[in-house]
């Protein structure tokens, strides 16, 4: 399945996608308040437009003042419709975060578990190329009068070594087979993405002048064909998209898992059955790290962003960027509620995630706040670590 690393990735970006929907929905919320206070059009009754612009604007105030409180504080307010408008808006904003926590909680994990089927997707395509090079060859040695003699050239990309491991692993056709991974509706969009995609493609055109192509060279095409091809060309996208809700999400995901499989096999070329990489052993447990990072992180949010607040009185917690703030939020429930990772292995992952999707000072941002606040919440014991050469982890 999947590694850690990509794991926090995806619980990230979900994440973003939740304070997206808060957002959506406090602003939805305040709508509806605004609505309720609008002048009755149909009443015969003289209405103060400028009292029903004021109490709106009050029980925006109270709404926004009580949106994390347990019991409504409404200040001694005497107009029971301000404190009736209050109290719709707070259970549609509840009911809504709730309904996208749930979706975007379930929906993680099924995107989470579509990504080998997308990678290997991308792998076959590649060998289809690979296999319509050889069957071009041998239509044309049947179907002409002379028999023509190919050139060396012409037939690399269906001769290419790495591709002939990857097509003849027992694990990679296992792993299709197991994530339904067939193209065999595609025979003529193969064709056609290899005559306008591949064929004119300016590194394609160097290979096919070489004689007897080296592993390196094999490896060189393609993942060129990989990445200026199969994951740039809109038609191929295209493809994928339909098959992935969250395609814009997981492309580089995605890709990032296919050029590994392309390296592993380079890199581990003298070894038997070496193919595809090491993804993760034990999804099970790795989905379940998944899930509670995500759900702990939604529910300490709160707290993580008093901590990051008490450490940045200097900046106005809204002034920093949403993405730093979700990756320290991250980064301080995974500190304190997973005693088997150690903080290092923790505070570098989520500076690498800032180094991907955050602003070009994140890195440093998040580094240093999380040595602060690592060093703090170990010293209060918020941090504890157990396992094998962690108890004296820091």
């Amino acid at each position: 399945m999947l590694n850690r690393r990509i794991l926090r990735v995806k619980a990230f970006q979900n994440l973003y996608a939740y304070e997206q929907c808060k957002a959506s929905n406090f602003n939805l919320a305040k709508d509806q308040i605004r609505e309720a206070f609008q002048p009755d059009l149909n009443s015969m009754e003289v209405q103060d437009k400028g009292q029903l612009k004021r109490d709106a604007a009050k029980a925006i105030e109270i709404f926004t003042n009580n949106l994390n409180k347990d019991i409504l504080e409404t200040d001694n307010v005497g107009n029971q419709k301000i404190v009736q408008e209050v109290k719709h808006a707070l259970n549609y904003y509840h009911n809504a975060n709730r309904k996208d926590f749930e979706f975007l909680s379930k929906n993680m994990i099924t995107s989470a578990e579509r990504l080998p089927q997308l990678y290997l997707f991308a792998i076959k395509i590649l060998l289809a190329f690979s296999e319509h090079v050889a069957a071009e060859g041998d239509r044309k040695r049947k179907f002409t009068q002379e028999k023509i003699k190919m050139t060396q050239g012409e037939l690399n990309l269906a001769h290419n070594k790495i591709l002939d491991k990857i097509r003849n692993s027992a694990e990679f056709k296992s792993a299709c087979i197991r994530h339904m991974v067939d193209l065999e509706d595609l025979e003529l969009e193969i064709k056609e993405w290899f005559r306008d995609y591949v064929k004119p493609l300016e590194s394609y055109q160097e290979y096919i002048k070489i004689d007897n192509p080296s592993l390196e060279e094999d490896f060189e095409i393609a993942d060129d064909i990989l990445k200026k091809v199969i994951f740039k060309v809109d038609a191929i996208l295209n493809f994928f998209s339909e098959k992935d809700l969250n395609w814009t999400e997981n492309k580089s995901i995605v890709r990032s898992l296919a050029s590994k499989v392309l390296k592993n096999v380079k890199d581990n070329f003298e070894i038997e059955g070496e193919v595809l990489p090491e993804i993760a052993l034990n999804w099970e447990e790795d989905k379940e790290f998944f899930q509670n990072i995500f759900n702990l992180t939604v529910q300490n949010d709160d707290d993580n962003k008093d901590l990051i607040a008490k450490r940045t009185q200097n900046w106005d917690i809204e002034r920093i960027a949403q993405t730093d703030k979700i990756i320290l939020s991250m980064a301080i429930t995974e500190m304190k509620n997973f005693p088997s990772i150690p903080v290092k292995v923790s505070i570098n992952e989520y500076i690498d995630i800032s180094k991907n999707y955050s602003t070009p000072k994140s890195k440093q941002f998040v580094n240093g706040l999380l040595d602060v606040l690592s060093k703090e919440l170990t010293e209060s014991g918020q941090i504890r670590k157990s396992g094998r050469g962690l108890l004296d982890n820091k």
